[in-house]
């Protein structure tokens, strides 16, 4: 492996250091641009270099385990919450992130690939990851992101002929358009305090 942080102790302050020169040093390798935030790692990667990145992390890295993929909706017309982490602060765009990490050791990181949002294909890394497929079709189908290269995008979730993609900020969803969010709560009236007995003393 090459320079695996320590995690035989605690993530104290002390200790994060590793994990912030690991990722640092891993993404200058790969050609990505490294956010290390305590022990966690996320690499940034031009989509032309995605499937590339991701062999080459496999293969030359040890992050061999491939843990999930999916899909981000940044978009302008909803709170996105804390964007401090990301490369263009609220630029509308999709991204794509998976995780990998090793199997002998405790080294890992998020692989991020940023999609406009008028043109939201990506090349596959099922020819990297099988296990990458089903996850492909989940983003596919809740986001609309095109793999190329992958052999089944059919729908995993979705029916056959449903429009649209669930997982968009833009789709409206129709029980906020029955019952606005917050929403009403109906909450009963607290019971009334119980009358004192007649004479108030003691028996």
């Amino acid at each position: 492996m090459n320079d695996q942080p320590d995690a035989t102790e605690p993530l104290e302050e002390e200790v994060r250091d590793p994990y912030l020169e690991y990722g640092t040093a891993l993404a200058e390798r790969l050609g990505g641009r490294a956010v290390v935030e305590h022990d966690t790692i996320r690499i940034y990667v031009d989509r032309s270099n995605w499937v590339e990145t991701i062999r080459r992390a496999r293969d030359e890295e040890g992050l061999d385990f491939f843990s999930w993929l999916t899909g981000i909706d940044w978009s302008k017309d909803v709170e996105v919450g804390d964007t401090v982490a990301e490369p263009d602060e609220l630029e509308e765009r999709f991204e794509v992130m998976c995780r990998l990490s090793s199997v002998e050791g405790v080294a890992g990181a998020h692989f991020i690939a940023a999609l406009p949002k008028d043109d939201a294909v990506i090349d596959s890394i099922t020819g990297v990851f099988g296990g990458a497929e089903w996850h492909e079709r989940e983003a596919h189908d809740m986001f609309g992101i095109e793999f190329t290269g992958n052999p089944n995008l059919s729908p995993i979730y979705l029916p056959e002929g449903f429009i649209g993609h669930p997982l968009l900020k833009s789709y409206p969803l129709l029980a906020r358009e029955v019952k606005p969010w917050p929403g009403t709560v109906d909450v009963e009236d607290m019971p009334p305090e119980p009358e004192e007995p007649a004479g108030g003393g003691e028996a």
